[in-house]
């Protein structure tokens, strides 16, 4: 497993990370706890120390697996949750980031963790209404009552990473990157590097499209939020094939699989200091971290860098 510093922390943090969203029992299906569990086991002994999660993953229910599967050794890695993305009782969701929600969110993570500090805390989203300010200083109080160690964002815009550094450190920040969706590359990753933040990478399968398991238009059950993404959708469907016909040939040279080779191009981008990959069972985790400690050739590099620059963004 490759390790990299967060930001101008101390956490030395592994490249690949485990991804929350999915045990967390909403949006990707059926899920069963048990095999979540095993997984996060399984994930310390490969050598991932970095779990990512957030309140609102299966309303609190991720966070909740993640302690039982990590038991006493959660305070031996690096968790990071996420807070921004509020519920009501009938599971509506809405954007709140103000700082009583900073204060109630943060104590319910610890709680559900059974933790007393949250190595990264980062807002989920920009939430409307509430200044950067307010939200910004009530996680600075909690920050220094040592109750978060370091602060993240994710889903920032440029204009708002800059705002924020204005009023505190920031140590990360958390957007989409894939062959299918590069938008980042514009000003997000150069603002990361000017400003010694790390950048970690979600969805760098594209939720899974990457992985060649599914056909565009593929149809997921009902409690499947992948079913609306524009990634499975058939626009651009013969670009789609002739990227994902690319990625296996290039696979075959290498012996590995279609997911460790896009993972991989991820990772060998020297402005992306982490990958977070959705794991929903052991067989995936298997996979994913397998896409570690090897690299791809300058030219298989280039030439998939070449093959997506057709897609602009995640609407392709």
């Amino acid at each position: 497993m490759e390790y990299v510093k967060l930001g101008l922390t101390d956490l030395e943090v592994s490249r690949i990370g485990f991804g929350c969203w999915a045990i967390g029992g909403h949006g990707y299906g059926n899920v069963d706890d048990n095999e979540s569990i095993r997984a996060i086991k399984i994930a310390l002994d490969l050598g991932i120390n970095f779990f990512d999660t957030a309140d609102v993953y299966g309303f609190g229910h991720s966070e909740e697996i993640l302690c039982k599967g990590l038991g006493f050794k959660r305070n031996e890695v690096v968790i990071a949750s996420k807070f921004g993305v509020n519920w009501d009782e009938r599971g509506n969701t809405f954007k709140d980031c103000s700082p009583k929600r900073v204060v109630e969110a943060l104590e319910n993570s610890l709680r559900r963790l059974k933790m007393d500090v949250i190595p990264l805390y980062q807002i989920h989203w920009p939430g409307p209404n509430i200044p950067l300010q307010e939200t910004m200083e009530a996680l600075l109080a909690c920050q220094r009552a040592g109750k978060i160690k370091y602060i993240g964002c994710s889903n920032f815009e440029k204009a708002l990473i800059e705002q924020l550094l204005k009023i505190g450190r920031i140590d990360s920040l958390q957007s989409l990157y894939n062959l299918l969706d590069r938008s980042v590359e514009r000003d997000i990753l150069p603002t990361c590097k000017k400003f010694n933040m790390s950048f970690i990478a979600h969805s760098p399968l594209a939720r899974g499209f990457l992985s060649g398991k599914y056909e565009p238009n593929h149809n997921f059950c009902g409690s499947d939020t992948r079913g609306k993404s524009p990634y499975f959708s058939s626009k651009k469907f013969n670009e789609k094939k002739q990227l994902l016909d690319t990625i296996k040939k290039i696979g075959e040279h290498y012996g590995k699989t279609i997911s460790q080779v896009a993972l991989r191009w991820v990772l060998d981008n020297p402005l992306i200091t982490y990958a977070i990959v959705g794991i929903k069972n052991v067989n995936q985790l298997k996979e994913n971290v397998v896409s570690a400690d090897w690299r791809l050739s300058a030219e298989d590099f280039t030439k998939l860098l070449i093959q997506s620059q057709i897609f602009a963004s995640a609407d392709s």
